[in-house]
């Protein structure tokens, strides 16, 4: 169900190693399927420092509007601006062309406290 090459939050976000010291996060199929159609996203700007479980965006869906968590500490360093005139692509394509934002990581070790697939998969079971 969840790619098994990627790290999960809680939070419903993956994280996907890009490059040395640099990460891509997205929302995973079981968030985009809670959340329903995404009619809008505010990304973070590029530059911005986010701070791991803080508030650095919202997805706004035809059922709510939900804050996008900051998985990790780091610098954003590309967003994902196909969003803004294409939203539903965070519900088509949750895993690839509905990438979020990328984040330079401030400490690569943060990923270590990152779920594995099958951490995320028994989370969203119990839940």
């Amino acid at each position: 169900m969840n790619p098994q090459d990627l790290k999960y939050t809680a939070e419903h976000e993956w994280v996907k190693e890009v490059s040395d010291g640099a990460v891509r996060v997205g929302i995973t199929d079981f968030a985009q399927e809670s959340l329903g159609d995404i009619v809008y996203v505010h990304l973070p700007e590029v530059g911005v420092d986010v701070e791991a479980g803080a508030p650095m965006g919202e997805l706004e869906s035809t059922k709510s509007v939900s804050d996008l968590f900051a998985p990790v500490d780091g610098t954003v360093t590309a967003r994902n601006e196909q969003l803004e005139s294409a939203p539903e692509l965070c519900n088509s394509d949750a895993y690839g062309e509905g990438w979020i934002v990328e984040i330079r990581l401030s400490d690569d070790s943060q990923l270590e406290g990152l779920l594995s697939a099958s951490d995320y998969e028994a989370t969203i079971a119990s839940s």
